[in-house]
């Protein structure tokens, strides 16, 4: 495949990511990076051997497609100038600040004729491409993503800084968006919500139980699918997959499926399954360079984008409507 000729907007801590990562994959050529820090953009560029370019529009103009990677505030204005020269794009999550936004930059690309792809970089999580083809209509659904406190993403709260990675997971597993949605946030350390929890129930019945927290003193990213013939217990942080099912069901597939002697005496059996080694942004980002030559779906599409991105934003009114119940002044005793 001839390599993509791709660039950068906005070299922070992620956007460098993307720079180090084009810099090192065959599907792509690194034009070059901007960044309205300029001192920061040279020196990613130097670090990673291409040029820090002075305006937006000279990167843009340069390429076939662009990672934005700026603040989620900024993610609107870029993308439209990305797709107004139809190239196309990949943008960070969360999409956007707001649906109007989202529905705003989809509809840019379509006018330009471009694709428009999101990073829900844990789709491509080497546990998850494991597990996911073993996942089939989940009834209970359980996700934990905790994370120590980091000056960064402040200006979103944990809903669109971590918990929106599990929504597109869910999501994606259940084929539909929820009926309805209950959700508690405290903000502990910033001016917005850093631990959330919250609760999706689906038309079919599954429920999806959501754990965020930026502010815990331990690193934890797992989920769990309940489902009828089987459960998947998937650690994204360590990469690792087991898969419960009930050993009769196990011994009545044949030879082919190994029972650990230890549990064939019980009613369940533990079956760990091998996940590929890889970097998720790698694989996510060689996706979507890949998709634009028409080998396979990339990363996720601008559509489940937008769909995470309107649950998120349910779960955000949900805790506000709650912390207002709390700030309420109560009638008890008057």
């Amino acid at each position: 495949m001839r390599p993509v000729a791709v660039g950068v907007l906005g070299v922070g801590v992620w956007g460098e990511k993307h720079a180090r990562v084009y810099e090192a994959i065959p599907e792509a050529t690194l034009v070059g990076v901007y960044d309205t820090d300029t001192a920061r953009a040279r020196e990613v560029a130097a670090r990673h051997g291409c040029r820090a370019f002075a305006s937006a529009e000279q990167l843009v103009g340069a390429c076939e497609a662009v990672s934005v990677a700026v603040p989620t505030s900024g993610h609107r204005e870029a993308v439209e100038r990305v797709a107004a020269a139809g190239r196309h794009v990949l943008v960070e999550k969360p999409m956007a600040p707001t649906i109007a936004d989202a529905d705003a930059m989809l509809e840019s690309a379509q006018r330009g004729g471009v694709q428009l792809q999101v990073g829900h970089v844990e789709r491509f999580n080497p546990a998850l491409l494991a597990a996911r083809p073993h996942v089939s209509a989940p009834k209970f659904i359980e996700a934990h993503r905790l994370a120590l406190f980091q000056p960064r993403s402040l200006d979103i709260d944990v809903v669109f800084d971590l918990m929106i990675h599990d929504i597109d997971l869910v999501l994606d597993a259940v084929g539909e968006s929820p009926a309805a949605v209950s959700a508690v946030g405290v903000a502990v350390l910033s001016e917005n919500e850093d631990i959330a929890n919250a609760r999706l129930e689906f038309a079919d019945g599954c429920v999806a139980n959501l754990t965020a927290s930026r502010v815990s003193q331990e690193r934890l990213r797992r989920m769990r699918f309940f489902q009828a013939d089987a459960y998947l217990s998937i650690d994204l942080f360590e990469k690792s997959v087991d898969v419960l099912r009930d050993v009769a069901r196990l011994r009545a597939l044949g030879p082919a499926i190994a029972i650990d002697p230890r549990a064939a005496a019980q009613a369940i059996a533990r079956v760990p399954l091998a996940a590929e080694s890889g970097e998720p942004l790698t694989l996510e980002l060689t996706a979507f360079l890949r998709s634009l030559r028409g080998e396979g779906a990339g990363a996720a599409a601008g559509p489940a984008g937008r769909a995470a991105l309107a649950v998120a934003a349910e779960v955000r009114a949900a805790m506000k409507q709650r912390a207002a119940r709390w700030a309420a002044p109560s009638n008890v005793g008057s």
